[in-house]
């Protein structure tokens, strides 16, 4: 075999958005939004990635999550539900970049610079067997919820902005 890194083939390098875009399309029934803030990338990814303060406040469904251990840029946390029910996830954390993985969902957060603002994306999708009908079910009010979740960004982001922000 010859290297790679001097092949012929043609590399392509992709953004972070461009990147969770493929890794949710390779997911069975993912949940998917992308959106562009007025927030600059700093400031967004401050927000997203605060995954123990920011993350409960942006998902419905989710009470809290916890960071039970950190290897650089890898984390090991634990999600509990409002109904109670507890995860454990993967965490790969590195700015403009997150992707977790439960034993039920593997979810993603990717944001990056563009223009005078950023490009963020969230998805999310169920890993059990049979989670294709689910997400088929789930279908039906996916695209609000994707909305709402976004909008629920928006609003942490413009509190953390404001200028007597203490939250």
């Amino acid at each position: 075999m010859t290297d790679a890194a001097h092949s012929s083939w043609p590399t392509v390098d992709l953004d972070p958005v461009r990147r969770l875009k493929i890794i949710a399309s390779a997911t069975k029934q993912p949940g998917f939004a992308e959106r562009h803030f007025g927030a600059g990338f700093e400031l967004l990814w401050s927000v997203a990635s605060d995954l123990e303060h920011e993350l409960p406040q942006i998902i419905p469904g989710l009470r809290s999550f916890t960071v039970i251990s950190s290897d650089g840029d890898r984390l090991s946390g634990r999600a509990v539900g409002v109904l109670g029910h507890r995860e454990h996830f993967d965490v790969v954390l590195r700015p403009g970049w997150c992707l977790m993985q439960s034993r039920v969902l593997t979810s993603g957060m990717a944001a990056m610079p563009e223009g005078d603002g950023s490009r963020f994306a969230f998805f999310a999708a169920v890993r059990l067997p049979g989670g294709a009908a689910l997400g088929r079910m789930r279908r039906a009010g996916s695209v609000q919820r994707q909305e709402r979740l976004l909008d629920r960004l928006q609003e942490r982001v413009e509190l953390r902005s404001a200028p007597d922000a203490t939250d």
